[in-house]
């Protein structure tokens, strides 16, 4: 059993958004079904780190769903910036559960244990909140960092971070964020969102401030899902 992690599938099966426009995005969700099923067995699990789907609605998202939920392993979800269909957990759940998916499971507020490690996760948000509203996301993705860690803590677990939005971006840090993880210490994070070889130079991959940082969007990392752990 390993686990993988990968972020930004956006998915547009029930949707008119295909990415395949965008320079590096050709034929890629043949790509990423031919990568993924070479690595992934049946036992192994996958985190997919928001952007699942373009999908505004969650009955839009259906055949997104139900592509993710054919390819091998069982997959945690985690909400990313563009997942507008996303609502509630026991929303999701039963939708997914009445759609058939049986190997599909959402990550909030919550964290789920690999062997000696605890997934853990969420959001995260922007490194410049000025604004109120901002301020006020940032302040409930903290929570819920904090209360996906304490899974970890409470079962002695050693946890392994994954969020959708860098906690270092343009030298800027989302201090929140990154004083959560130094504090409850995290050695590893993963993270998405971040596109384009022009932004990719804005961001911190390998060790920082102790933390080993892995960028995985889909783009970067080849359509193709990253080992974190045997």
């Amino acid at each position: 059993m390993a686990l993988y992690t990968i972020a930004d599938l956006h998915l547009s099966f029930g949707s008119e958004k295909p990415m395949d426009v965008f320079s590096g995005w050709d034929n890629y969700v043949d790509r990423l079904k031919k990568n993924w099923e070479s690595k992934v067995k049946e036992r192994d699990v996958v985190v997919i780190a928001g952007d699942v789907s373009w999908a505004m609605k969650l009955e839009e998202a259906k055949k997104d769903f139900l592509f993710i939920d054919s390819l091998p392993g069982k997959k945690i979800i985690i909400k990313g910036n563009h997942d507008y269909w996303w609502s509630t957990v026991k929303k999701i759940e039963k939708f997914l559960e009445d759609i058939g998916c049986k190997t599909i499971s959402v990550l909030q507020n919550s964290a789920v244990r690999y062997k000696n490690y605890c997934i853990c996760g969420t959001r995260g948000w922007l490194c410049n909140s000025e604004s109120d509203e901002d301020k006020k996301i940032l302040l409930r993705e903290v929570g819920r960092l904090n209360k996906s860690i304490d899974v970890a803590e409470k079962n002695k677990l050693i946890p392994i971070v994954f969020l959708h939005y860098p906690p270092v971006y343009k030298g800027e840090e989302c201090k929140e964020i990154m004083d959560i993880l130094i504090a409850r210490n995290v050695k590893k994070c993963y993270y998405g969102h971040v596109h384009g070889n022009r932004a990719v130079k804005r961001v911190v991959t390998g060790k920082y401030k102790g933390i080993e940082f892995n960028l995985i969007s889909c783009d970067y990392i080849n359509f193709s899902p990253v080992l974190v752990e045997y």
